[in-house]
């Protein structure tokens, strides 16, 4: 069966966020059960230098506002897959993130960055553009990727499924309608409702009404966003999707994320010897600044520092926190206003808070291993990939019962800690009073090793990796 892959960022060439890491390993788990699976990325600069072997598939254009596009076909550093490449210099050789300038705000014609990905897959889907290769599925993930099955849909001929997964549902891929002319799409009258999103258009709207099947990360998640607390105002249309929509949990790349491997360690460790993870505790400490003792609870927050990540109820939770003898690192970046707490948190408790803005992967598999909680305390949270890591590093995650958050955290409840079956703590309200009083009540479990010890190895014993949830995906696949 061939797969085609369509997204806007892949690990290790350009990263925002877990949807990286998700379209890197996910299409390689579905190649080692034998599937044949390619990927569609836009020619952002890394990702230009970062596939190798290059060879020109195909050069069109004018189209989207860019004169020349050029399609490349080359592998993937890291798996080997074969990746398409877009090449449009003016559409995508630029400064910043994928989806933000240098001063952070959208690119104004995002819209149009975004549409040719979608459209080169319907192309690629159509065989115009390879005829060596044509894809059977079409698997887009988010917003991004979100009008690749409408310009599917809107060939008749095409006999390609298209699958939709939702990373985000909060990002919609919002834009004026005005803008609804620069799409190329042959949609009209009561069928440009589709895309219509309360006076906008929304590539997310488009995807799932005309995605064959709509995939959420996670089981929870799934059911969670056809109510309104967290269907953005898409609930219905995801209800009335019935069984078409599903859940299927992300999974975790221990290739990438292993403590008994990782070379970013300073010390290596496993669940039958955890001694390596001591010294990476204390080496952070000491790095920091902080007092080195193995008996001061080091909670860490690895995340985006926004509300939907409960990054203000951590704030408001801190002087618990440091009353309790804790210490938090923190590594990420965000809200101007949450940058702020943390910046002066840190500057006033420098002996025990330190914050790191922006992202550096090899730190922050550091601080996940030097850590001995990771605060995860979402308002929302379709997956989540960092509770999984932290699992797999013997840190115990703290998490608000949500998303995949729930489907992956089993409380630290006495019958819990009785049966062996917990591996975390989990809290219900979204307060920080809530978040302080489990992290209270972590704190005292810390205080007994022995009881610490067992929650720390039932985490490290589960397996997230990705081998069940391709063999679910490749089920989905061929279910259409």
């Amino acid at each position: 069966m061939r797969i085609l892959h369509v997204a806007a960022e892949i690990y290790p060439l350009v990263k925002t966020g877990g949807l990286a890491d998700v379209v890197a390993a996910l299409p390689a788990a579905l190649a080692a059960r034998g599937l044949d699976v390619r990927l569609l990325l836009p020619g952002m600069p890394a990702i230009l230098n970062g596939v190798s072997d290059q060879q020109r598939v195909i050069r069109l254009g004018p189209a989207f506002g860019a004169a020349v596009i050029t399609l490349r076909l080359g592998r993937m550093p890291d798996s080997g897959l074969l990746a398409y490449v877009i090449d449009a210099p003016f559409l995508y050789r630029r400064d910043g993130n994928p989806y933000l300038g240098p001063d952070g705000r959208d690119w104004k014609d995002n819209h149009r960055r975004y549409a040719l990905l979608g459209w080169i897959a319907a192309h690629l889907a159509g065989g115009e553009l390879d005829r060596n290769w044509q894809p059977e599925v079409v698997h887009a993930h988010d917003w991004h990727a979100g009008l690749a099955p409408a310009y599917i849909a809107q060939n008749p001929a095409l006999t390609t499924a298209s699958v939709f997964t939702i990373h985000n549902l909060a990002f919609r891929g919002l834009f004026p309608l005005d803008h609804y002319s620069d799409l190329g799409l042959l949609i009209t009258g009561a069928h440009q409702s589709a895309l219509e999103f309360h006076g906008h258009l929304s590539f997310m709207k488009s995807a799932l009404v005309h995605a064959k099947r709509v995939n959420a990360v996670s089981p929870t998640y799934a059911r969670e966003i056809c109510t309104p607390e967290f269907g953005w105002g898409l609930e219905g249309l995801l209800r009335g999707r019935g069984n078409d929509l599903s859940g299927i949990l992300n999974g975790v790349d221990y290739s990438v994320w292993d403590p008994a491997g990782d070379p970013a360690l300073p010390c290596s460790y496993s669940a039958d010897h955890l001694l390596g993870k001591e010294v990476c505790k204390l080496k952070l400490q000491s790095e920091l600044g902080f007092a080195v003792r193995v008996q001061a609870p080091l909670f860490a927050v690895v995340s985006r520092l926004t509300s939907q990540k409960g990054m203000d109820l951590v704030l408001r939770a801190l002087p618990a926190l440091l009353a309790e003898g804790g210490q938090l690192v923190v590594i990420g970046s965000g809200d101007a206003e949450i940058e702020a707490g943390f910046r002066a948190a840190a500057a006033a408790h420098g002996e025990a808070v330190s914050v790191h803005f922006g992202y550096d992967d090899a730190f922050a598999h550091r601080i996940i291993a030097a850590a001995d909680l990771l605060l995860v305390p979402s308002r929302f949270e379709p997956c989540g990939l960092t509770q999984l890591y932290a699992l797999r590093y013997g840190t115990l995650p703290l998490v608000r019962r949500v998303g995949g958050l729930a489907d992956t955290v089993i409380d630290a409840t006495p019958e819990n800690l009785t049966l062996g079956t917990a591996n975390g703590f989990v809290f219900h309200a979204a307060s920080s009073r809530a978040l302080a009083a489990r992290a209270s009540d972590a704190c005292k479990l810390f205080r007994h090793p022995g009881r610490w010890l067992q929650v720390q190895k039932c985490g490290m014993a589960q397996d997230f990796s990705w081998a069940d949830s391709a063999a679910r995906y490749e089920a989905l696949y061929r279910s259409i």
